[in-house]
Order: structure tokens, then C-alpha cells, then sequence
């Protein structure tokens, strides 16, 4: 009977994932590409992505700053902004943790459920609501959050081949129903890797984004094989931008290094003054430079809803688009490319595909922004989203019934 209202419900242009239950509702799959720009759909090198995207509902996303990796993948699963989920950058500090700084090189803090527990990711909330969840990695993903994971999920492991990551979604997949998850996020970083080694334009991503067009294509075909129907939505945290060694700003000329801590440096720095330095750093940063502008965090433009959480450092400073500013000598040569520039720079806007037996086909939608991705999601999979900063639109828009 349940069937027979939800086909003349949907008859007459009413979405059906409301309406279905736990057994009936497609599997909900959140693909992150690190770092892929909207426009590599356009190299004619991504058979599989492109029919996605014609076939599906797609869009170019503008994603929060700073436009880093970690503060982004959050905001995607969270739908809060960095400034209130707590993951400002990919490196910080926090006044209740004098001395110690997290770093993505740092397991040590990085997988500290300190720095993630200022808000909910929805795998954890799907948990809580009865939604089994697994993760195939996600920033994030790997910590244990108000006491609980998802029942399935992996430590990442750059080891691990992005053959070996779709296999492990595939097996999930083969479960009987009541110990298949119902929402799994999936994640690639090689585009991203190589394009801050290569460049944009590089035969190297070429390969690395063929290489992953061909990766969503055996899961696509897996999924049919298996007659499993999936909701699958693939995003990327942020673009890229060539970056070059003659367009550097160097903090030490500026100032001296014994007199701040440079949180994080690149295309936005997070500048701390170190304790008993009175005005000096302020002085020096604060005034106008060539190719950077500096403001202390209460100051930083209101566009980038930044500077306000206690973990963003004192001053922040913003390069130019192509340029990036350093404390000393770089920890990696500078060329190929990066990202953290102000989200409006073209290079730096992201990518959102969403395909499957719930989602509208043949739409490209304008440019929004990333926080309302995690609703989507979240009605999807059928699980009631915490409150954030994102809208509903995405809902609406991308439903097979709209």
C-alpha cells in the first residue's frame, strides 16, 4: 500500500525520498575531488563526469575561506561556516591550548577530538538518527566526535590507491540491506596533489583527473551491477591557481621573526603576535604593501564571514591572486599551483554534481555557496539536519520532482 500512495504521489510531481523508507531509500554517496575546478570538465578527458553532469544537476560552488582543504570539508558536512564549526585553516591555534598548534602533519592534534567537537558532522548525526554511516575517508572523518564514529571508516592512508578506496564502497555495497550503509562519503586527493606539484595546466593532472573520471565510473557501473541505487553527490573544497617564486611577499623584511607566529602562510597568512610585542607586528603588517592587504580579524570584510572564532589568528593577511606570502624559506619549492585566496577569485570556485533516481537531469544551476550542500545531503540520506548556516534551495532544486 505504502508503494501505491508513493507512486501517485510521485505521479503527480512529488519527490519520493520523504516518503521512503529506510529499506527503499537510494544510498547516499558524497564524493570529494580535492581541488577539482569546474572547468577540468571541460579538457574532454572526463567521459564519466561529464555525462554526470549533463545527465544529473550541476553547478559551480563558491567555497568558504579560507580556501583550504580542511575548513572546507568541513563546512561541506557540517553546513557551518569555518568561523563557527571551529576548523578555521589547515593549521591553527587555540587560546586554550597555549603551545601547541594543530597541523595536518601532526596526527597528534589533528586527531584530537578537541579541534573537531565545535560542531556535528552528519555521518555522526546520521548515527545518532539511526542512519548507518561509513566513511572512505574525509577530513575529519577519522576522529571519534561526542563519543561516536561512523560504523564504518577508514584511517587515511595516501597508500591507500583510489582503486583500493571505490573497492571498499563497493564491498560495503555487497552487505546484506540491514548492515548496508545508507550514507558514505568517499574522497580523492591525488588532483589536488598533483596540481600543487605540477600546475593546472599539467599533463600530470590530466592524467590524475582521467585517472579519477575512470575510478566514478567503475563505482557508477558497480553500483548498477549490483542493482544498488544511489543518490551520489561529488563535490571538490576549492580551485587552484598557478603560483610562481618571482610573486612572493616575505614577512621577514617586513618584520622581525622572533616578533609573531606565522600560523599558516601561502595564498592568506593567519599572523599571531607573539606575547610582549606590544603594536610592533601590527605596525608592520597593518599599513598598505604592495600585492597584500593585512587587517586584524575583527576587520576582515564581512563577504568572508571570518574573524570571529578565538582560533583565527590576531592579523590576517591576503595576497593578490598569483602571489603568496612567506615567513622565511618555504617548506616546498614554489611552483605548480595552490589555493586559500579570496573565495570570489575565479580559479579558486569549486564543483558540485548531483546524479540519481532522486535528482532532477539536465540542470546547471548558478553559483552557490558550499554551506548548503550538507542539507541536501542530509534529506537525501533521510536524516534531520542539525541547525546551520546554509539554505534549503539545493533541496528544492535538485529534486526529481522540481
Amino acid at each position: 500500500m505504502i508503494r501505491i500512495f508513493a507512486f501517485l504521489l510521485a505521479a503527480i510531481g512529488l519527490a519520493m525520498p520523504a516518503l521512503a523508507s529506510a529499506e527503499e531509500r537510494p544510498v547516499t554517496i558524497l564524493i570529494s575531488i580535492d581541488g577539482f575546478r569546474p572547468d577540468y570538465l571541460d579538457r574532454g578527458i572526463t567521459p564519466r563526469l561529464s555525462k554526470l553532469k549533463t545527465d544529473g544537476v550541476f553547478a559551480p560552488m563558491r567555497p568558504s575561506f579560507p580556501t583550504k582543504t580542511f575548513p572546507n570539508h568541513y563546512t561541506l558536512v557540517t553546513g557551518l561556516r569555518p568561523d563557527h564549526h571551529g576548523i578555521v585553516g589547515n593549521n591553527m591555534i587555540d587560546p586554550a591550548r597555549p603551545g601547541q598548534m594543530f597541523s595536518l602533519s601532526d596526527p597528534k592534534q589533528s586527531l584530537d577530538p578537541f579541534w573537531w567537537d565545535g560542531a556535528e558532522p552528519i555521518w555522526i548525526t546520521g548515527e545518532k538518527q539511526g542512519v548507518r554511516a561509513a566513511t572512505a575517508f574525509w577530513p575529519g572523518s577519522e576522529v571519534i566526535n561526542h563519543e561516536t564514529r561512523p560504523q564504518d571508516w577508514l584511517r587515511f592512508d595516501q597508500n591507500i590507491s583510489n582503486i583500493q578506496r571505490v573497492n571498499t564502497v563497493l564491498d560495503w555495497m555487497r552487505r546484506p540491506v540491514a548492515i548496508r550503509p545508507k550514507l558514505v562519503t568517499l574522497y580523492f586527493d591525488t588532483v589536488d596533489l598533483k596540481g600543487h606539484r605540477f600546475g593546472v595546466d599539467s599533463t600530470e593532472v590530466n592524467a590524475s583527473i582521467a585517472e579519477v573520471d575512470t575510478r566514478i565510473g567503475e563505482l557508477i557501473d558497480g553500483l548498477a551491477t549490483m542493482k544498488v541505487a544511489a543518490n551520489i553527490v561529488i563535490v571538490s573544497d576549492h580551485g587552484m591557481a598557478a603560483q610562481d617564486e618571482k610573486r612572493t611577499i616575505q614577512l621577514e623584511t617586513l618584520i622581525d621573526k622572533a616578533s609573531y607566529v606565522a600560523v599558516e602562510t601561502g595564498p592568506f597568512a593567519a599572523i599571531e603576535p607573539v606575547t610582549g610585542t606590544d603594536n610592533r607586528v601590527a605596525d608592520a603588517l597593518l599599513k598598505p604593501h604592495e600585492h597584500m592587504t593585512c587587517q586584524r580579524k575583527e576587520d576582515v570584510p564581512k563577504r568572508l564571514h571570518y574573524g570571529q572564532h578565538a582560533r583565527v589568528a590576531a592579523i590576517i593577511c591576503l595576497a593578490e591572486p598569483g602571489w603568496i606570502i612567506l615567513s622565511g624559506a618555504p617548506m616546498y619549492p614554489v611552483t605548480g599551483a595552490n589555493h586559500g585566496w579570496d573565495n570570489l577569485m575565479p580559479e579558486m570556485t569549486a564543483t558540485f554534481i548531483a546524479t540519481g533516481p532522486s535528482i532532477a537531469h539536465g540542470k546547471v544551476l548558478p553559483i552557490f555557496d558550499n554551506v548548503d550542500v550538507y542539507d541536501l545531503v542530509a534529506s537525501l540520506a533521510g536524516i534531520k539536519p542539525l541547525a546551520n548556516d546554509g539554505s534549503q534551495h539545493l533541496v528544492t532544486e535538485t529534486s526529481a520532482g522540481h
